[in-house]
Order: structure tokens, then sequence, then C-alpha cells
């Protein structure tokens, strides 16, 4: 299980509606893999994500130890733009790059936001797509919206991510009831 997919598959279903998702897309035209799609049939959208979870080093795609963010995503991108036009010509379309940590630095070459700003200059000349960064802030405003619906959801959801964002909210809510119902939280001895 790749957690970052689960989360990007969680939001595509419970925020933004998605009838239709699926993780790690195999593409045999384009011999790629997207990391998650997701169809929202109704209103007749797809979200087309890759997902980079890096944390301490931030977003840090790498070839012959040099940073290799812009080619890496802009190659993955194209591909993931040509398998949207190929299946889902008149559908309204969406393409995300999910990523928690991305670092501005002062050299250009380890700069993570400059190079957000490269991929989405590079996808807009050659297909004349917009990448929507679901990155930082973004990427945290999301996990918050993902938090909100599992406080609202009695039900078991089936997703683990979401599985655990509603125990930890549950859990949260019942102990503070149980400080106010008591005064304070009594140890528990062994």
């Amino acid at each position: 299980m790749n957690v970052g997919e689960e989360l990007v598959s969680a939001y595509l279903e419970h925020v933004l509606g998605c009838e239709f998702v699926q993780m790690n897309l195999y593409t045999v035209e384009t011999q790629g893999e997207i990391d998650v799609v997701g169809i929202n049939l109704k209103k007749e959208k797809l979200y087309v994500c890759e997902v980079a979870i890096h944390l301490s080093t931030g977003l840090q795609y790498t070839k012959d130890k040099r940073p290799n963010n812009v080619q890496k995503l802009t190659d993955k991108f194209s591909r993931d733009i040509q398998y949207a036009e190929t299946y889902f010509k008149n559908y309204e379309k969406h393409f995300m790059l999910w990523s928690p940590i991305v670092k501005q630095r002062g050299n250009p070459e380890y700069d993570q936001m400059g190079h957000l700003i490269k991929i989405g200059s590079e996808i807009k000349r050659l297909h004349g797509e917009t990448i929507e960064f679901m990155v930082n802030e973004r990427f945290l405003k999301c996990l918050n919206e993902l938090r909100q619906v599992a406080t609202m959801a009695s039900a078991d959801l089936k997703s683990p991510v979401m599985r655990l964002l509603q125990i930890e909210q549950q859990l949260e809510k019942h102990v503070a009831k149980l400080g106010v119902q008591a005064g304070q939280n009594p140890e528990v001895s062994k």
C-alpha cells in the first residue's frame, strides 16, 4: 500500500465526488503508469494525478546523482496527457501533482519550487494544459478536508487511510468528552 496514493484516492472519491478511482493505472500505449486516476461521471471530469511523497528531501527525483524533477515529471505528465486525450476527449481534465513537501532553495539546480514553475511552463508550452500543484499548504488543506469528511462519517470507511482518519477524529472527540465528564482523564494502572 502506498499511503500517498491512498490519500489522493480518498480525496478524489470523498471530496471531489469521483465514482471511479484507480491507483497505478498502467497505460499500454505510452508504456507508463499513472499513480491515481479519478473519474467523476456526473460532472464529466477526469483527474490524473502523480504522487510524490518524499519527506526529508522534499520533491527530489534524481538521475546520475543530479536533480531530475523537471525532466522526469514533464515526461510523466506528457504521457498522462496523451492517455487522457486518447480516452477522455470530452471530459474536463485536471492534471495534478501531489507532494507534501516541496522546498525552495537559493540554488536554482536544487530549488524544487522553481522546478514546479519550469514543469508547469513546459507542459503548457507542449500541450496547452495546466498542472495543479497540490503541494505544501495546499496538500495540508486537502488533508484537513479529508479529516473533516472522516469526522462527519459514522459508517465504516473502506479506505484504510480514511478509516485511520476516522478513528483519529472519533478518538479525539471521545477523549475530550471523557475529560469534560470526569473533570480530568484518569490514569489507567497496569
